[in-house]
């Protein structure tokens, strides 16, 4: 059963009707709004589908937005380590059985932000005949370039367990952190409380833990494996229109990613946003929704 969420906290934001389905035997909360082509929105860690609230609502009138949550994330269950995987393939083989369980009948345009970048993407390179175009909001979807090393952060929260589980799950450090941090702005109140409304309690906070150790860096770790083929596979999709919005002033996806995307996608159209973060959609919503209205309109997916 999926604790409940206060939704004073985030109703006056998020004014959309909640829905539920049954994914591989657990309950994941979604929204469904509007009608026409289908527009599906993957957030990250520590988001949730309360993220994407400013897109859903600006491109609702003419395209079907949905907007899960993964497992352990927003509104959908919490499960334990006992009921569910917390692994990359997990997250793809939900979001395959959401979209079979909705019957969409035409080709879905993928809103990639954060690890929803991953999991969209191994999906697309999976299925790239269902899948009409890409939205890529500080992102990956490829292996972490070679040079690079993890934010001190993410280090902390994969090589400390002893000290870090009890930070990320008793004192919901991880949330609260990139609360403060993932926004180059700064946060409304109302807004800072509607992102953490979902992980008030040790129990809602574990899929925030095991996002980060899941983060494949070696072949000796779990999901490393299908992050590789997902690496492997991007040239599947290069037929694709793709617009990249991206936040300049992000610390863990920062310009070497946004470097990376272009090389793999030369023709994507890159649109940076200097004075944005890693919450890029918090920073700049009114100048990423024209732009990706723009996009959309000007690239129509065959049905």
């Amino acid at each position: 059963m999926t604790p409940a969420v206060p939704p004073a906290a985030y109703r006056p934001l998020y004014p959309f009707t909640s829905r539920t389905t049954d994914v591989n035997g657990l309950q994941m909360h979604y929204v469904d709004e509007g009608r026409g082509e289908p527009i599906v929105m993957l957030h990250g860690n520590p988001t949730w589908s309360f993220y994407f609230r400013e897109l859903i609502g600006g491109l609702a009138p003419a395209y079907r937005c949905i907007a899960p949550d993964h497992i352990g994330c927003g509104l959908s269950d919490r499960p334990t380590d006992a009921e569910y995987g917390f692994r990359l393939q997990d997250r793809v083989d939900d979001l395959e059985a959401l979209l079979s369980g909705l019957g969409l009948d035409r080709p879905i345009s993928l809103v990639l932000h954060d690890w929803g970048g991953m999991i969209g993407a191994a999906f697309a390179v999976r299925h790239p005949e269902r899948v009409a175009r890409l939205v890529v909001l500080n992102t990956a979807a490829f292996l972490k370039p070679h040079w690079k090393t993890l934010p001190w952060a993410l280090r902390f929260v994969r090589g400390v367990p002893l000290v870090a589980e009890p930070a990320v799950l008793r004192l919901n450090l991880f949330a609260r952190g990139a609360a403060w941090t993932a926004s180059a702005r700064g946060l409304a109140p109302a807004v800072r409380r509607g992102l953490l409304a979902p992980y008030g309690s040790p129990r809602n906070r574990l899929a925030t833990l095991r996002f980060v150790q899941d983060i494949p860096l070696s072949p000796a770790d779990p999901s490393y494996a299908l992050a590789a083929l997902t690496d492997q596979g991007l040239a599947r999709l290069q037929a694709k229109p793709v617009i990249v919005c991206w936040g300049e002033r992000d610390f863990v996806f920062d310009l070497d990613y946004l470097a990376e995307w272009q090389r793999r996608f030369p023709r994507a159209e890159p649109h940076r946003f200097p004075q944005a973060g890693h919450y890029v959609l918090e920073d700049e919503p009114g100048p990423i929704l024209a732009r990706v209205r723009d996009f959309l309109s000007r690239t129509p997916a065959a049905d």
